[in-house]
Parts: structure tokens; sequence; C-alpha cells
């Protein structure tokens, strides 16, 4: 059944999406004519906080582009390309590797999300170089797992509300991760998608005929070169010690902020991780250099797109927008649906605010007064907030293209199969949210 459903799904997504580029011209007006529209914001104001806002996610688009450079040196190491072609090597048919994929990328980004995007994707495209399964049915499954990443070790929500100093201490204090993401509710949800995720992948599986499949040489495997350096300038750019030099005291650096500091893991330090490993794994920086030239090419909807969000995002934001809708969904619920309306309302918000943080800076002063006021759970109502944020990332493109560009797909390519689990995780995670 649900192979029947994804069919049309994947011919909507694919006649009528357009290009991410697209996607956030058209979010920019809309968001734009709304807050005139509703929020009565007049127009030299609107453009005033979308230009001032433009350049907010600077930081962040960098950390992005590095999500996607430092994985894919990494992954492109000698080493890492030897495991994942084992690894890969288990999947023995379409459907094995579809559930496999979609396993290790729910385990990724259950660890942390950067780390979940990069792996599912880069197992994908191995996966894809030993067995004809539907390329475009892989990433989406690679795609999938992240759903989970907000109710996972580095969910930014309930990591921000369990530290000390938080912008909302004073109204709710420190709420530990034992009654967020380790709660029995939301392990109860984390639970039931690591099975129904994978199950409905291999339910999509399409048939032979229907299935569109990738060679290794588009996915850009080339023959290992056999250089012999001949100038001094060659020999530094192929020596191991130097960049053992480097690489090790970073993986020292490491093992001291884990072991010593008890840190834990952020975007920062993924992409640390990522780059130290790729440096001592390709032991030579021509080869690092190499990898990297490939993978900057993929980086550039990264580059021109996140502009464009931070401008929408500080219209959301400064206008109010954001804030009414909250205030709407609130005024319809009760102590028992404040969970489900939140949901709905994060997932909405999420699509013109993709970004956790972010979100929860808009949303947590109407939802938590909220919650208080009608009784309700608050550690609840904000995973709530951190599931409705995470859900809606399966239509919203913006945390897509990392991994699409590794993939060399775009986004209507995946976002059919996406589509089902808008609608199955969606039903499964606000019910849950509900009565357990």
């Amino acid at each position: 059944m649900l192979r029947s459903l994804s069919r049309p799904a994947v011919t909507l997504m694919d006649r009528y999406l357009p290009d991410p580029f697209i996607f956030v011209l058209i979010l920019t007006i809309v968001t734009a004519s709304s807050a005139m529209l509703f929020q009565g914001t007049a127009p030299i104001q609107v453009i005033q906080m979308w230009g001032d806002g433009f350049w907010g996610l600077l930081t962040f688009s960098m950390q992005m582009l590095l999500v996607l450079v430092t994985g894919f040196i990494l992954a492109s190491s000698p080493p890492v390309k030897k495991f994942l072609a084992f690894l890969a090597g288990l999947a023995t048919s379409p459907g094995s590797a579809i559930i496999l994929v979609t396993v290790v990328s729910l385990i990724a980004s259950w660890i942390n999300w950067g780390f979940g995007l990069v792996v599912g994707a880069l197992f994908a495209r191995e996966l894809a170089r030993q067995i004809q399964v539907d390329y475009r049915l892989l990433i989406a499954a690679a795609y999938s797992g992240f759903v989970i990443w907000h109710g996972g070790l580095a969910g930014s929500i309930p990591l921000t509300i369990a530290t000390p100093g938080h912008f909302t201490e004073g109204q709710i204090g420190i709420i530990e991760t034992g009654m967020t993401i380790f709660a029995s509710f939301n392990l109860t949800i984390v639970g039931v998608l690591f099975v129904v995720i994978p199950l409905t992948n291999w339910l999509m599986v399409p048939r032979a005929e229907e299935s569109v499949y990738v060679t290794p040489e588009q996915l850009g495997e080339e023959e290992a070169e056999n250089f012999v350096p001949q100038r001094p300038a060659e020999h530094l750019e192929n020596s191991r010690i130097l960049m053992w030099l480097v690489g090790i005291p970073g993986l020292i650096f490491l093992a001291h902020y884990f072991f010593v500091r008890g840190s834990g893991l952020n975007l920062n330090i993924v992409n640390y991780l990522f780059l130290m490993l790729g440096i001592v794994l390709h032991g030579t920086a021509r080869n690092l250099m190499i990898a990297l030239n490939e993978a900057v090419k993929g980086g550039a909807g990264i580059v021109i797109q996140f502009p464009f969000y931070a401008g929408i995002m500080a219209i959301m934001t400064q206008s109010g927008l954001a804030q009414s809708m909250s205030e709407w969904f609130v005024s319809i619920s009760t102590a028992t649906t404040l969970p489900f309306w939140t949901f709905i309302s994060a997932g909405i918000v999420n699509l013109f605010v993709p970004s956790g943080g972010g979100q929860w800076a808009v949303q947590a002063p109407v939802m938590l007064p909220a919650a208080e006021a009608l009784g309700a759970d608050v550690a609840r109502v904000a995973m709530a907030v951190a599931w409705g944020d995470a859900w809606t990332n399966l239509l919203q493109p913006f945390w897509a293209l990392p991994m699409l560009a590794i993939a060399g797909l775009k986004a209507k390519d995946i976002m059919g199969f996406c589509l089902i689990h808008l609608v199955i995780t969606g039903a499964i995670i606000s019910t849950l949210l509900v009565v357990l």
C-alpha cells in the first residue's frame, strides 16, 4: 500500500516542488506579506527587519558548510571508505539496503544531528555502489532518520533548559534531561520511530522497473592515482609526518575534551573531529586537498540560501508573527491538548524559522506561561516544541541541503518519500505526546 501511495507523492513533488532557492524566495514573500497583513507591520519596517537580519546566520552557515566539507573529507579517506564498504556489504537486497541506511541514520542522528546528516548521506552513497536500489529512496531513507534528532542527545531545546542560566530559568528553573530526553514518553516516541521509519522505507521500495539507479561512475568513483613526487614542494605535499604533526595533537585535544573535561558533542566539535580524523587518515596534504576540492562543489546551496532564511527568521520574530501564531494555538488548548497543539504550531513555525534554538526563543515566551496557566507538564510542552521543530524538516529543504549536496540530488527527488514520513511520523508523535 505504501508503495502505491509513495508513487503519486513522488510524482507530485517532482512536478511541483521547486528548487530550494525558489522555495526560500517564495517563503520570503509569504512571510513579508503575512507580517504586513496580519501584524500591521509597515512595508518599510518589514524590509528593514529582513535586511538587518539577512546576515544573522553567517556563523551557522559556515558551520553547515564545514559539516558538508569535513564529513566528505573524512568519508573519502581510505580507511573510512573501506569500513563503509564493509558495512554496505551486509546488505544483500534493495530492501535490506534501505533498512540498513535508515537504522544507521537514526542512530547517528540521535547522537548528533550534524553527524547524522553526513553519515547517512555518505553511507547511502556507498550502498548505491554495491546494491542496485532506487537512489532517490536511498537518500530519502537516510534523511528520514534526521527526524529523530531533537529527541536525542544533541536536542537543543532539552539541553538549553537543562543548562544553568538559560533565559527561562527564572520561570521554569532547571529541567534535567531525565524529564525530557530520557523521560519515558520521549524514549517511547524514539523507540516507536526506530521501528516505524525503517519499516515505512522498506514498504516504499519501488519495483525494479520504476527504480532510478546510479552507477559508481556517476557517484564520482575514481581509480587511485599512483602519484610520484618529484619537486621539493611535492614531497611536502605528500609528507605523512607533516600531517601527523598537526592531526595527532588535534586528536589529543579531543581526548582531553571528552574524557578529562567531560564535555559533550556540539557542531563545532563534530566538525573538528571530522577534520582531524580526515587529516590523519588521508595521510598527505595532497590527498586531503583532492577530497576538499570535490567536497566544496556541493556547498553552493548552503552559501546562497541560508542568508535568506536568516532574513525570514528576523521578520517572523521581530514582527511578532511567530508569537501570534503560537498564541492562537494556545487559545484553543487545554492542559491535555496543549502538547498536541504545541507540536502542530512548532511544525508550522519551523517552516519559517528552521532553527531549534531560534524557534525556542520565539515560542517559549508563549508556550511556557500557557503550560503553567493550564496546569500542563512544562517538560512535555518543551519537548512538543522540539519534536514539532524536527517533524517538518521532512518538508522543509533547509536541513536537507548538505545531504543533497553530498548525494548529488535535488530536493524534489526525495521529498515525495519524505511526505509519506511527514504524515506517519506526525500522527505517531502527536498522539504519543498526548496519551503517554
